[in-house]
């Protein structure tokens, strides 16, 4: 079973499962996502998913955590069975950025309407289900983490807007994710739900960079989405 749980200094969520949790998912967003030419309104977001679809492969690769986890397995069960198994399942996990996090389960939204308007609207989908246990899981955590008054105020607003991050400046969760890092245990835990309206809610600094990068896209020719900001995430993140 899939799980999201914060990390120890609320840096984000560690996002857990066994192989095929984590193939699922994988697999379903890449469905609901399509091709990149698509949805084109819509790439930046799509590309900011498939960079969480890259963490998650790379995890199931063993490049970032292992954790081995209790299955149930106990020797009274073997007794009974005649079977000698394994005690522990292999778990894979990896650590995604607040802001990040909430962007990508967010912004599925976006995908899901769209898989469902021109693909598949039936309520049965597998793929869409997928999807939706996930986001859940998104949303319990952030509603364990939020002061009830702004979860709801969070879940009102993205419940209102049919397209959230139609032609989105996705830049803007680069400058996000940086901010939210130099926070403190602290801030982070006062702050989590400000940075999770921000993401919904165009408001002024997000303004003025998307001004900023249509100019330069109106020279270069560039969509918005292909043009990089000059930020570096720091090396090592203390989760």
């Amino acid at each position: 079973m899939l799980t999201i749980q914060p990390t120890e200094m609320l840096t984000g969520v560690r996002i857990s499962g066994d192989y095929w949790d984590i193939d699922a998912l994988l697999r379903s967003i890449y469905d609901v996502t399509g091709d990149e030419n698509r949805y084109f309104d819509f790439q930046g977001a799509r590309n900011r998913i498939l960079h969480l679809c890259l963490e998650l492969r790379n995890a199931v690769k063993g490049e970032r955590n292992i954790e081995f986890i209790t299955n149930g397995i106990h020797k009274g069960l073997e007794k009974d069975k005649a079977i000698l198994a394994p005690k522990k399942n292999v778990y894979y996990s990896v650590e995604i950025l607040m802001p990040e996090i909430i962007f990508t389960a967010t912004a599925l939204n976006d995908f899901i309407r769209l898989h469902q308007e021109m693909i598949d609207p039936s309520l049965w989908n597998i793929s869409v289900a997928t999807i939706r246990q996930f986001q859940g899981a998104v949303a319990e955590t952030l509603e364990d983490l939020l002061e009830d008054e702004h979860y709801l105020v969070f879940l009102q607003i993205l419940h209102s807007k049919q397209s959230l991050f139609f032609r989105y400046a996705t830049q803007y969760v680069d400058i996000l994710n940086l901010e939210y890092l130099k926070l403190s245990h602290e801030e982070r835990k006062n702050k989590i739900s400000s940075y999770a309206l921000r993401l919904l809610i165009e408001d002024g600094e997000y303004s003025v960079l998307k001004e900023q990068l249509m100019a330069t896209a109106s020279v270069t020719k560039h969509a918005i989405h292909e043009l990089n900001l000059s930020m570096k995430y720091p090396e090592t993140i203390d989760w």
